[in-house]
């Protein structure tokens, strides 16, 4: 029985963390999930690909921020179900003492998260928040009794900000955590576009299933995010490109997903 006052896990109705778990190749979704999930894939085939090389261009990400520039610190919003490689296990396999907080507010994922997202070393430290990040300025209270914002701080946006109700409601809550952190901090974004018709078209279908509206945006709204900040090369673009050790040969191709790491000054 779940606790009291603890949301009920809706399954008659499809939910977008659940599907992208179903694409990724997990195993922690229900049945509506996979339906909606295979209809999607008859719409979009290139889904299962923005699904699996997100994963790898959040592992590219990490690594670079936790080895190179020595982030120590990461904020991941919107984290969605945990899989294989999750930001935790990217970061304190370079640097144990890493410090992860998690934001969702999906049940399913918090109740994943309570048994899956511990600390991998005993010097790092790995927790969530049960927040819509909606409200940026709870996640902010919240992590800071965890993260220490005097110090920089990995901001992580990876696939979810087309559940933001407005262009101007994303903007806003990206400014705002960004403005809380530290110069030095970096953003880490990315998210598809609406470059792709087939993509639109699976998340119209998708809203139209009764689960939480997403919202394909242009690339240039989506590079606008970066704003104020200074992109790391390769700069803004498509996800598969992002310092894939393999893009010189074209391979794997570009698609319609975009993203970037950038830093504060």
């Amino acid at each position: 029985m779940p606790e009291k006052n603890e949301p009920l896990i809706r399954t008659d109705i499809p939910h977008s963390a659940r599907i992208w778990n179903y694409w990724m190749g997990g195993k922690d979704y229900y049945e509506i999930d996979r339906i909606a999930g295979d209809a999607g894939i008859e719409v979009d085939p290139d889904i299962t690909t923005m699904a699996v090389q997100s994963r790898q261009f959040l592992i590219r990400a990490v690594t670079y921020l936790a080895g190179e520039v020595g982030i120590r610190q990461f904020l991941d919003i919107g984290t969605g179900l945990p899989t294989m490689q999750n930001t935790h296990q990217v970061a304190q396999s370079v640097a144990p003492e890493s410090k992860v907080v998690y934001v969702d507010n999906d049940p399913l994922v918090l109740t994943h998260a309570r048994a899956l997202l511990i600390s991998t070393t005993p010097k790092g430290v790995t927790t969530y928040v049960d927040s819509d990040y909606h409200f940026p300025e709870q996640i902010i209270a919240d992590a800071r009794n965890v993260l220490n914002f005097n110090e920089p701080i990995a901001v992580m946006f990876m696939g979810v900000l087309g559940h933001a109700k407005s262009y101007d409601e994303l903007l806003r809550i990206v400014h705002t955590v960004l403005d809380a952190v530290p110069a030095g901090s970096h953003l880490v974004m990315w998210d598809g576009s609406d470059d792709s018709p087939a993509y639109v078209t699976l998340c119209e279908n998708y809203t139209g299933t009764g689960g939480t509206p997403y919202v394909p945006r242009p690339q240039a709204q989506l590079r606008a995010v970066f704003d104020g900040l200074e992109l790391v090369e390769p700069g803004f673009t498509s996800i598969t490109q992002w310092r894939s050790p393999d893009a010189e040969v074209g391979s794997p191709r570009s698609i319609s997903a975009y993203g970037g790491v950038a830093a504060k000054p």
